[in-house]
């Protein structure tokens, strides 16, 4: 059955004027304070589908530059009893950065700061507001890598990242964001400052408390540094593409390439998103006998490579492809991966989107794929199908028109369905982008009894409740 997905984003506060007024009068040193209308309606949403999550009105918005700053705002907004909003740049597809009304949104996009890049440890601290991109190219500079790379990593900041866990196309190999997060500092709900992890590869004194912040979406504190951890940078990579006439056919290869070795990007894009590829950018791809396309990365040394990937090309011919292309040429690995890197924005041409990230076991990715497709026949929306298929995490991603009161309901429904169906197939509600409004009538079905002890976690850190209020758990 079709979920109500407003459930629990209600954005009742009972904020008072004189409340409100109190609190901008107590925001001195708080860095940038900002209550223009029009400037508090861009932040008070994130990129999650339109119509679908509950926009309130803060009441002021504050641009801190340093950790002293954020922790002012939390003070002020703890002594008026002003709900918290944390906000990076607003990249998120999940409504975690959505206001509430009489909110405090504090934005920490100009805490741009890259506080030290240490080659010899292979690591680096960065404000929260630096961009994932920039923090790639001054790693580049010294021959590293900061492994992490969501498809926003040109625009979405590391404290972002770190918030929701983000994930990426090279995720499959070299791990998610918290598998390169090594410590954190955190402004707490009582507007304390404390730092969890550490520097060193090892360690297991104490909880680890910088994994649980890590994917908390501001709902225990807000991150004002980030220790990362840095890899020597891959060398190029060896590309393969490969078709197939079935979703079948082409989860088989699956298994076989992920039971075989560790590539370094393994990724699927349905018919549906292949057509609409297409239709941007054409690219020689538009088959009708083409059900799945799979793209694969190695960048194993040397000859190594392209070995791998004409390994995985085998098994690919062994489990039905009609079409196998490999090549270690790093123009031509770029061109057969553009198609894929093309997805949403291709799907964005047509319509309002309201993109998915529910995870499945590997197993099961031709039974997502062939469920989502019944939905979408069912629901007389365009989905589309893309994403992350060496870890089970895709991107149903709902087209509509966000006008149509009718369409928007029928997305409703459609988007429900698609993630009851990864639950029953033994996956998550979400794999990378986090929870936030958008998915809270969902977490009963996957947390069950988990539920009331993550809650419990919640009251211990933010015993009022004021941090980032209706989201995550």
């Amino acid at each position: 059955m079709a979920r109500d997905l407003s459930d629990g984003r209600g954005a009742a506060t009972g904020e008072s004027g004189g409340r409100a007024a109190r609190l901008l009068a107590d925001l001195e040193r708080a860095g940038e304070v900002v209550t223009d209308p029009d400037v508090l309606a861009s932040y008070s949403h994130d990129q999650a589908g339109p119509g679908m999550v509950a926009v309130g009105r803060p009441a002021a918005l504050v641009r801190p530059r340093r950790t002293a700053e954020v922790q002012a705002a939390v003070r002020a907004a703890a002594r008026h009893g002003v709900p918290i909003v944390p906000r990076g740049a607003g990249s998120g597809l999940s409504g975690g950065a959505a206001a509430i009304d009489g909110c405090l949104v504090i934005c920490t996009e100009r805490m741009t700061d890259l506080v030290e890049l240490d080659p010899a440890s292979l690591c680096a601290r960065v404000q929260p507001g630096l961009i994932n991109a920039q923090l790639g190219e001054a790693a580049a500079g010294h021959g590293l890598r900061y492994a992490p790379d969501p498809a926003s990593f040109e625009f979405s900041t590391l404290g972002g990242n770190v918030a929701t866990n983000a994930g990426g196309l090279c995720c499959v190999k070299y791990g998610v964001t918290r598998d390169s997060l090594l410590g954190l500092e955190v402004v707490l709900a009582d507007g304390s400052a404390v730092r969890v992890g550490r520097r060193t590869r090892k360690g297991v004194a104490g909880y680890d408390l910088t994994a649980l912040f890590c994917g908390s979406e501001g709902t225990l504190g807000i991150v004002t540094e980030a220790t990362l951890r840095l890899m020597p940078e891959p060398p190029a990579p060896a590309t393969l593409a490969a078709s197939f006439e079935s979703v079948g056919a082409a989860g088989a290869a699956i298994a076989r390439i992920s039971a075989a070795m560790a590539p370094a990007v393994l990724e699927l894009m349905d018919r549906t998103t292949l057509a609409a590829v297409e239709r941007m950018a054409p690219q020689g791809l538009d088959d009708e006998g083409i059900a799945t396309l799979v793209f694969a990365c190695s960048d194993a040394p040397g000859a190594a490579a392209l070995a791998e990937v004409e390994r995985m090309a085998g098994f690919c011919e062994a489990a039905g492809a009609t079409l196998t292309v490999t090549t270690d040429e790093a123009a031509e690995g770029r061109m057969l991966m553009n198609a894929r890197r093309q997805a949403h924005p291709a799907l964005e041409r047509l319509g309002a989107t309201l993109l998915d990230d529910v995870s499945v076991p590997l197993g099961a990715i031709p039974a997502l794929l062939e469920g989502v497709e019944a939905i979408g026949a069912r629901s007389g929306l365009t989905i589309g199908t893309f994403g992350h298929a060496g870890d089970g995490n895709m991107h149903p991603t709902i087209v509509y028109d966000a006008a149509d009161p009718g369409e928007v309901e029928r997305a409703r429904a459609a988007f429900a369905a698609i993630v009851e169906l990864a639950l029953e197939l033994g996956g998550t509600v979400s794999g990378e982008h986090g929870v936030g409004s958008l998915k809270l009538p969902f977490l009963d079905d996957e947390l069950g009894a988990a539920r009331p002890l993550q809650r419990a976690i919640k009251r211990a850190l933010d015993p009022a409740g004021v941090m980032n209020p209706g989201k995550a758990i």
